[in-house]
């Protein structure tokens, strides 16, 4: 590698079980335009930059089938598999702490987010090589309330986010995040690095890179890739 080259990683998290789908097979195996969803997720990165070093943080109760499905539907993307934890937080962890190296920056995605563009993810990368980290990020476009004593208000959607990922961090920062307990605030990988007095940089995200946490998600999906020119 020349020195000129910065390392890039991608941690991929996918401990989903399929609860919410009201499905033994969690979201992340469920079949999207015929093939699991996280196959695409990782072709996407693969396709963003095929030196891209690819971590899946993976429930150990799943390593099999997730063999099986790479062997069946013949995935080259090069990745390493890596035991998850009990929370996202810990999964999170478990992945950074793969990565030997200190240098560069990582995305920390969602393996349910199949529909992430190349566009969304080369724009979060340049980013955090300027500015230290980059979140995706869309405004809503409904009204919004928010309760209150004795009733609720509304809110100016104009200052509102609606956070996706991947989110991209240094990566010697956002270990040193991981390093701290968990609590139950963290509801992203942006809210554990700005303990650190850190400044989050947010960027365009897009309203296509979707969650699948519903059946209805999944079908959603299943008709942006059949019915419109969607490419990742």
């Amino acid at each position: 590698m020349r020195k000129s080259e910065t390392e890039r990683f991608a941690v991929i998290v996918a401990g989903g079980s399929g609860k919410r789908m009201k499905s033994e097979l969690p979201k992340q195996f469920m079949k999207l335009e015929n093939q699991p969803v996280m196959l695409h997720t990782l072709r996407v990165f693969h396709e963003f930059n095929r030196k891209l070093k690819i971590i899946v943080v993976l429930h150990s109760d799943y390593f099999y089938m997730w063999n099986s499905i790479c062997e069946e539907y013949s995935c080259s993307v090069p990745h390493k598999v890596i035991k998850g934890g009990e929370t996202r937080f810990d999964s999170v962890k478990n992945g950074l702490e793969a990565i030997k190296s200190d240098n560069g920056f990582v995305a920390i995605h969602d393996a349910v987010r199949p529909l992430v563009s190349i566009n969304t993810i080369s724009r979060c990368f340049n980013s955090a090589m300027k500015y230290g980290n980059a979140l995706p990020a869309i405004s809503p476009g409904e009204s919004i309330r928010i309760t209150v004593a004795g009733g609720n208000k509304p809110l100016d959607r104009k200052n509102i986010y609606l956070i996706q990922t991947p989110q991209v961090f240094s990566v010697a920062r956002i270990k040193e995040a991981y390093k701290q307990k968990y609590k139950p605030d963290f509801t992203d990988d942006a809210t554990v690095f700005e303990t650190l007095g850190e400044k989050i940089n947010i960027v365009k995200g897009d309203v296509f890179n979707i969650k699948i946490t519903t059946s209805l998600d999944l079908e959603f999906a299943e008709t942006v890739m059949k019915n419109t020119n969607f490419t990742n």
